[in-house]
């Protein structure tokens, strides 16, 4: 017997439903059951159900979906941050820093900065959140990593490759990456990622990483093209990543590459910012035909936000982007850039069959985002169809 109950939303202004057929809608209901999104269509013909929710003509987005970000972490790098904001050029050597502080954290800090991050992300909006390992970088805190991880958020990523540490030769580091680590780590990842980019990892030393993760059965992600043009999204595309995370430097073929390709482009525009770094061409990218997601890159060093909202504004206000194709980058793109848009409780989407997951502005249309940057707009939250922003009481 089926004992979850139903609840109908009334009261929506603007319905996103990332849906090709439903599209988004105005006049509408949506009915949910226990986790799952069971009905969608006129207000006037809302079947009934356990519970009534009135939005008050109030717009509903599906969740945001981060695709990419760094929760795992101690310390803090404000002087890192100040430096830039005086003139310093951002360097990949600085995530050395943030290692140090999180090898000498105890599980409980770790576990607790996690979690605070992750309830601030879901207070906003994000119910399907991506974090990485990779500020371990020892086979010990890796796996810590990644089992705390696991523990908190909907999928979780090995980034051993993220810097060689201190002291390391870089092959060697690679060998115990592909070899030691991986096995380790496995268990409690679905992907793996590497930075291909210079003061991280070459081209080859990439591809080593990313056919030893593939052939454990992960998942691939790259960290590419962020500070110059160079090799990585040429070799996510030859590699069948699911994404490519940063593009912020691409040339004519990266973008025709990844329109020809399954390969999503993830922006991260407000790391850009914060390192001062051009904002990547999300026009040639959508123009073109490729897959564009946004998401936070949440980390201490580079981005330290969790504002997919304020990652949409900026993709509107900066990016040359759309406010649909912003809203859908940071929800649908991010699914799909986790493979998780489709079938069974598929998520950065609302239609039947989806995962119910409400994302409820209080505002009446998603132009909002933009037309009010950094003006808090979640009115409400459900997570699996559970009310979760405000608790419910």
């Amino acid at each position: 017997m089926n004992n979850a109950v139903s609840t109908v939303f009334v009261g929506i202004s603007e319905l996103t439903t990332n849906d090709d057929e439903l599209g988004q809608l105005s006049g509408v209901a949506l009915v949910t059951e226990g986790e799952r999104v069971v009905w969608v269509g006129p207000a006037a013909r809302a079947p009934e159900a356990d519970q009534r929710v009135d939005l008050g003509g109030r717009a509903v987005l599906p969740g945001w979906v981060d695709s990419h970000t760094h929760l795992v972490f101690a310390g803090d790098r404000t002087e890192e941050f100040a430096a830039r904001m005086a003139g310093q050029p951002y360097r990949a050597g600085g995530i050395a820093v943030t290692v140090e502080a999180t090898r000498a954290a105890g599980d409980a800090e770790l576990a607790g900065v996690l979690r605070r991050h992750a309830a601030e992300a879901l207070a906003q909006g994000t119910t399907c959140l991506e974090t990485k390992t990779g500020y371990g970088l020892t086979v010990a805190d890796e796996v810590r990593s990644a089992r705390l991880a696991a523990s908190t958020v909907d999928e979780v990523t090995f980034l051993g490759a993220h810097l060689v540490p201190p002291g390391w030769d870089a092959d060697e580091y690679v060998a115990l990456v592909c070899g030691d680590m991986l096995d380790a780590v496995a268990p409690h990842v679905r992907w793996a990622d590497v930075f291909c980019e210079t003061g991280a990892f070459d081209e080859d030393q990439s591809r080593t990483v990313l056919l030893a993760a593939a052939a454990r059965g992960l998942g691939l992600r790259v960290h590419g093209n962020q500070l110059g043009p160079g090799p990585g999204v040429r070799l996510a595309v030859e590699m069948g990543a699911a994404s490519v995370d940063h593009c912020t430097h691409l040339t004519p073929s990266d973008v025709d590459a990844l329109a020809g390709s399954d390969t999503v482009a993830t922006l991260l525009p407000a790391c850009d910012l914060s390192t001062r770094q051009p904002l990547p061409d999300a026009r040639a990218l959508l123009d073109a035909g490729a897959t564009v997601a946004l998401a936070s890159n949440c980390n201490p060093g580079s981005s330290y936000t969790s504002s997919m909202a304020f990652c949409v504004a900026t993709a509107v206000l900066q990016l040359g982007m759309s406010v649909a194709e912003a809203v859908r980058a940071a929800t649908w793109g991010g699914a799909r850039a986790l493979r998780r848009e489709t079938g069974d409780g598929a998520v950065g989407v609302l239609r039947p069959g989806s995962r119910a997951d409400l994302h409820v502005l209080d505002a009446p249309s998603a132009t909002h985002l933009a037309y009010r940057p950094g003006v808090p707009l979640t009115h409400a939250v459900w997570q699996r169809g559970r009310r979760v922003v405000p608790a419910a009481s």
